[in-house]
């Protein structure tokens, strides 16, 4: 797609639809073959067509030469005697020109260095801890810690695995609902079954259904039940083929190791040989020839899909250190995992809500509590970082750190400018913090602070100049004889401040724009979109779009709209003819109502809308609504009541108005004449609400 300079989105989109079996995408053939929405694009869309053909043409090929991130080979002597070495372009390092496999044939040893951002995650945590704990010490050590610490697994089976290393993703979540791990060697075994073989071959319904007494456990001979036990009768790991070739077939470990090699490279004239052997050595000890041929058949059908168990089971106390952390102190892990990807906007807003969803709170940025990074207050608290505010970088924040670390907390916008390092901080970092709401203890008015950055920025150069005149003029006040003033501008609404706050951190955080619609629209859009579910009748659909794309047809331009009502995001797809008519309203921020009718989407396992008409909130007020409300009083001028509305009188296809009026004497509802019907523009209800207090201000649909 990058080739074909086409949009992200649209790629992005594509693949999104292609099928996966077990953990692996279908090939695109086969996409075509299953997948009618992949399918109607292919046939409708040119540039589309165009793309899956030459992509069917690539696929399978290897891409390109890519180097193991931590691979470090071992040889006697020089390594050029043993295979042909290069440097790949932009680095300094010689890599092997063989993969992995002719390195091995060649001789040489190879070993893989992983580096885990998982365990920088789990050092940061364990310091949290230790800040949050008396004494200042964890009362803990992850070396020595309980591996059957209940809490852990209440955790793990309750699929609150988000941050959780490796069992956080769609399907490993899946995975751990149906199998209910609830020992450590689950744990390994979940590590090891999440995998294209073992989800496909049918060895993981196996496992679970023997595990929860749905199927019989088989140990297949009483000398294997040691080995097996663990595993419930199912052979998981390559350790278990080589235990059984030992304990059964009287090999070696030595011999058993070739043994698992031969089985994993399906090389047959090996495997007959070895079969004699085994079955050899497993009558020799008692066994009978026809099961020990079954028990060697078995071995060989699972060793092509067994994991190395110390590389499973290394992962799986990674992944029960960080679930015990998560299970028991929820806000040091959590503010350890926010601080690990705090350059990612999306994994941040991820992080952000999973805290919210653990009941905890994530304290606002801070110019004179928050750190770089983000960090626990106490057992529920998390305070904001400033590193993950977008524009201001690491220098910045440790020049403010360091600023008020040296010499107390900052009391204004003037003062902290003139007291940090202006190298560092600069015009942009500032507005990303006020944007972001971190000057908000100190003054919450951000619009003001906001037009103030650069006369602050330029009083504070003037005060460092007069500083520099002291050595010529003697002790001079450097500290001005009044108070700057700040800008003088209006405040930013609700809508506005949470824009900018969108801006600065990637996504809405003191609020949702469409809290500012929700009582009003209660009684017309009754679903929130967390609760959509397939409907045969239409139903209609309200919420911010938050992300917008288009892209061309055969049939026209069409737009992919998600909207977000701040329970929930769904995309929902907005064809040629709808967009065309309503192109003005799909814009990003806006609000958006959508009639359609919701249905199962059998690819994804979500749901689909079909939109059938799109309103913005006045042409759905002209629709929906069956009157505007007013309540006055007796010191309400109908004079002004009448300059308010006419501008927006509209005859018979306007909203009627009704009156509550009371005074001291009596009470009486008004129902205007059809000549003062109105269009139910914002403009007009802020002016009602303005004069009359938006309490007194009712759309009844």
């Amino acid at each position: 797609g990058r080739v074909l300079d086409l949009p992200y989105n649209l790629c992005d989109q594509l693949s999104k639809m292609i099928p996966i079996e077990g953990v692996k995408p279908v090939s695109l053939q086969k996409a075509l073959e299953t997948e009618p929405q992949f399918k109607e694009r292919y046939d409708n869309e040119e540039d589309v067509r165009e793309l899956i053909d030459l992509a069917q043409k690539l696929e399978d090929l290897t891409r390109n030469v890519g180097m193991h991130a931590g691979g470090v080979l071992i040889a006697p002597g020089k390594l050029t005697d043993f295979c042909p070495l290069y440097i790949a372009e932009g680095s300094d390092s010689a890599v092997s020109q063989f993969d992995k496999d002719d390195v091995e044939k060649a001789g040489l040893v190879k070993f893989d260095f992983l580096g885990l951002r998982t365990l920088t995650i789990l050092d940061w945590g364990m310091r949290y801890v230790a800040q949050l704990s008396p004494g200042g010490q964890a009362p803990f050590a992850l070396e020595t810690l309980s591996l059957n610490d209940r809490g852990s697994y209440e955790l793990l089976k309750a699929c609150n695995t988000t941050a959780v290393f490796q069992l956080e993703s769609r399907g490993m979540k899946d995975l751990i609902r149906r199998l209910q791990p609830d020992c450590f060697e689950d744990v390994v075994a979940l590590v090891a079954l999440f995998r294209p073989g073992p989800l496909e071959s049918g060895m993981v319904d196996d496992f679970i259904n023997r595990k929860h007494g749905k199927a019989k456990v088989d140990y297949m001979h009483p000398s294997l039940e040691a080995t097996l036990k663990p595993t419930y009768g199912v052979i998981v790991y390559q350790e278990q083929v080589m235990q059984i070739a030992q304990i059964m077939g009287g090999y070696s470990l030595g011999s058993a190791d070739l043994l698992r090699r031969a089985m994993g490279k399906k090389n047959a004239d090996e495997m007959g040989k070895h079969r004699d052997i085994f079955v050899s050595g497993a009558v020799a000890q008692g066994v009978e020839s026809k099961q020990a041929t079954y028990i060697f058949d078995l071995m060989e059908k699972f060793a092509g899909y067994g994991f190395n168990k110390s590389h499973s089971a290394a992962y799986a106390l990674v992944a029960y250190h960080t679930a015990y952390l998560k299970a028991h102190y929820p806000a040091a892990f959590m503010a350890a995992t926010l601080s690990a990807d705090m350059d990612d906007t999306d994994k941040v807003k991820t992080f952000y809500e999973d805290a919210l969803f653990n009941k905890l709170e994530v304290l606002p940025p801070d110019i004179n509590l928050s750190g770089y990074r983000f960090a626990p207050v106490n057992a529920r608290q998390i305070r904001y970082g400033l590193g993950a505010i977008k524009g201001t970088g690491e220098a910045a924040i440790n020049a403010i750190v360091a600023a008020r670390e040296k010499d107390g907390a900052f009391e204004d916008l003037f003062e902290l400018c003139r007291r940090v390092d202006k190298r560092s901080v600069n015009r942009r970092a500032l507005e990303s913090l006020i944007r972001a709401g971190a000057f908000d203890s100190l003054n919450d008015h951000r619009a003001t602070l906001l037009a103030s950055v650069g006369m602050a920025l330029e009083l504070a150069d003037q005060a460092a100049a007069d500083i520099n005149q002291v050595s010529l003029f003697g002790d001079l006040d450097t500290h001005p004889d009044t108070q700057p003033t700040l800008a003088d501008v209006p405040r930013w609404d609700e809508k506005e401040k949470l824009l900018q706050e969108k801006v600065a951190l990637g996504f809405y955080y003191s609020g949702h724009p469409f809290d500012a619609y929700a009582s009003e629209l209660a009684g017309l859009a009754k679903l929130r979109l967390k609760d959509l579910a397939p409907s045969p009748q239409p139903v209609l659909l309200v919420g911010i779009i938050s992300a917008l794309r288009t892209q061309m047809t055969r049939r026209g331009k069409m737009a992919f709209v998600q909207l977000d009502d701040g329970s929930a995001a769904v995309e929902i797809p907005v064809f040629n003819e709808v967009f065309e008519r309503h192109r003005e309203w799909l814009k990003e921020d806006r609000l958006l109502l959508v009639e359609g009718k919701v249905s199962k989407d059998d690819y994804s396992g979500g749901l689909r809308v079909l939109v059938d008409k799109l309103f913005d909130l006045g042409s759905a007020r002209t629709r929906y609504a069956k009157a505007l409300k007013l309540a006055m009083n007796g010191q309400s001028s109908a004079v002004k009541l009448l300059d308010l509305l006419k501008a927006y009188r509209s005859g018979e296809g306007g909203c009627p108005v009704r009156i509550s009026y009371h005074n001291g004497e009596a009470a009486c509802e008004i129902a205007l004449g059809e000549a003062w019907r109105v269009d139910l523009h914002d403009s007009l209800l802020a002016g009602l609400s303005a004069w009359l207090a938006q309490a007194n201000v009712r759309v009844e649909y």
